[in-house]
């Protein structure tokens, strides 16, 4: 079985720093502002790598522990509980703490989603005058890319939802229906804790950008 090998860094000569192309400058020649940037980087970089490996490592477990509490629950009624598991939600005895462990279809888009495209601007060049701007807009936001250059299937999925009577505009929708492509599944775990005595519960973050 092969492993992941450690990435070596090059040796870096004392009083020197290795810059960003690769040049080594000696560090009496670095900026202090430079020095302090670098310094907390380098600080907080291994931080956030450990984070992320705790929850790595905490989501894998909690998965094991929730599959193995649903076999156990399948045993008592001698059920064998096998093949791709279910939502489930787990509530503590008290009702402080719920834990959710939901699946959600991958989808992705195939080549056909281009003739889609072009079906659609085909349709809003023949409604120039009487097009509604609302429908431009719900178009323009469709085919917008996110930062990794991809379509947002949200916004997909919302243009097939307008009911427009027009043979064109019902071929492109029915080329849309066809570009997706079911392409796995994500698993999530969502931890709440309940507001007061409420039965309403909020969610504990495990996103840095939430917390």
């Amino acid at each position: 079985m092969s492993s992941t090998q450690p990435i070596v860094q090059p040796h870096i000569p004392e009083g020197f720093m290795r810059n960003a192309v690769g040049h080594l400058v000696p560090a009496d020649q670095v900026r202090e502002q430079d020095l302090l940037r670098d310094a907390l980087v380098n600080d907080l970089t291994p931080k956030a790598i450990a984070l992320h490996t705790a929850l790595a490592e905490f989501k894998a477990a909690a998965l094991q522990d929730i599959d193995d509490l649903v076999a156990i629950a399948g045993d008592r009624y001698g059920v064998k509980l096998g093949g791709k598991k279910g939502n489930v939600s787990l509530t503590s005895y008290d009702g402080r703490y719920k834990i959710q462990r939901a699946f959600r279809e991958v989808v992705a888009f195939t080549e056909e989603i281009e003739a889609a495209k072009e079906l659609i601007d085909n349709c809003l060049k023949r409604w120039t005058e009487g097009a509604s701007k609302n429908v431009s807009a719900i178009v323009s936001q469709a085919f917008r890319t996110n930062n990794k250059q991809e379509i947002k299937t949200g916004k997909v999925l919302e243009l097939m939802r307008l009911d427009i009577e027009d043979e064109e505009w019902q071929l492109a929708m029915q080329a849309l229906k066809d570009a997706l492509q079911n392409v796995g599944t994500a698993v999530y775990i969502r931890v709440y804790e309940r507001i007061g005595k409420t039965d309403q519960y909020r969610p504990i973050s495990l996103d840095l950008a939430s917390v």
